[in-house]
């Protein structure tokens, strides 16, 4: 699957969904500028979920609208083996005024699709995050960990070709369960490492929580405080509990805070 709401910018191998070398990006000039990132270098495989891990403005939205194409960097290069990237944001930002359905539907119209091919894809992807059911209703109709199963399944949407091109899959997800409840939450991770493990998308994952990353990344990345830049990685198991990696990882990303606060 690959998203085709963009013409596919330009290939990189296919070894990889996304590279990032050196990237830098600073806003503002002169004395106001403000560099969120600096030398960051960065590989996704296909299929592969990577967390990003990092205290509150080290620079991992920017990472990730630099990838969607929502911005440029001031240096570096980023290259894509995929079509325009998918995006999930901590808001489910659902049209209200459309059905859950119809919500669905949008990515695809936009990308090409027929009318029959629309509502057939868009049930298949409700079913998927198991809202087969709730398709006609509207999004004040939904609670909160429900309008955000609507935008997981919108996203993947958006990760489908009209042409039907098997290319390499990438999902942004921006915090995209910090404003639901911790029973709300821990269930929605449990859904998208299922709904991960059976399409095969990559993705890259934003999240300040350090259980959370080691419960669903394959390999957790822990970004320095700002400017950001990749510090240090670790191995993860997606699905397990792993309270000593937590712990390894909480310690490290703590170290990063102190030495920013130091300085």
């Amino acid at each position: 699957m690959s998203a085709t709401l963009e013409d596919s910018p330009r290939l990189a191998s296919t070894e990889v969904a996304v590279k990032l070398d050196g990237v830098r990006k600073v806003y503002g000039r002169g004395d106001r500028a403000v560099t969120a990132l600096d030398g960051l270098d960065l590989r996704v495989a296909p299929g592969e979920f990577v967390c990003l891990l990092g205290a509150s403005g080290c620079g991992k939205s920017t990472l990730l609208n630099l990838v969607a194409g929502l911005d440029k960097p001031s240096a570096g290069s980023i290259e894509l083996n995929t079509s325009r990237p998918a995006v999930m944001f901590q808001e489910a930002a659902l049209m209200p005024w459309l059905t859950a359905a119809r919500n669905v539907e949008l990515p695809l119209r936009l990308a090409g699709f027929g009318r029959a091919d629309r509502r057939a894809k868009a049930a298949e992807l409700l079913e998927l995050v198991r809202l087969g059911g709730v398709g006609a209703k509207r999004p004040h109709e939904l609670s909160g960990g429900m309008r955000q199963r609507v935008a997981l399944a919108r996203a993947l949407a958006a990760t489908l070709r009209v042409d039907g091109a098997d290319a390499p899959a990438l999902l942004l997800m921006d915090e995209p369960f910090a404003a639901l409840d911790a029973i709300t939450r821990d269930v929605m991770q449990g859904e998208l490492l299922r709904i991960y493990r059976s399409t095969g998308t990559a993705v890259l994952f934003v999240t300040h929580d350090v259980r959370e990353a080691v419960r669903l990344g394959q390999r957790v990345v822990l970004l320095s405080s700002r400017p950001g830049k990749v510090v240090r990685e670790w191995a993860g198991s997606p699905g397990v509990e792993d309270a000593e990696l937590t712990d390894e990882i909480t310690a490290r990303l703590r170290e990063v805070i102190s030495s920013h606060a130091a300085g």
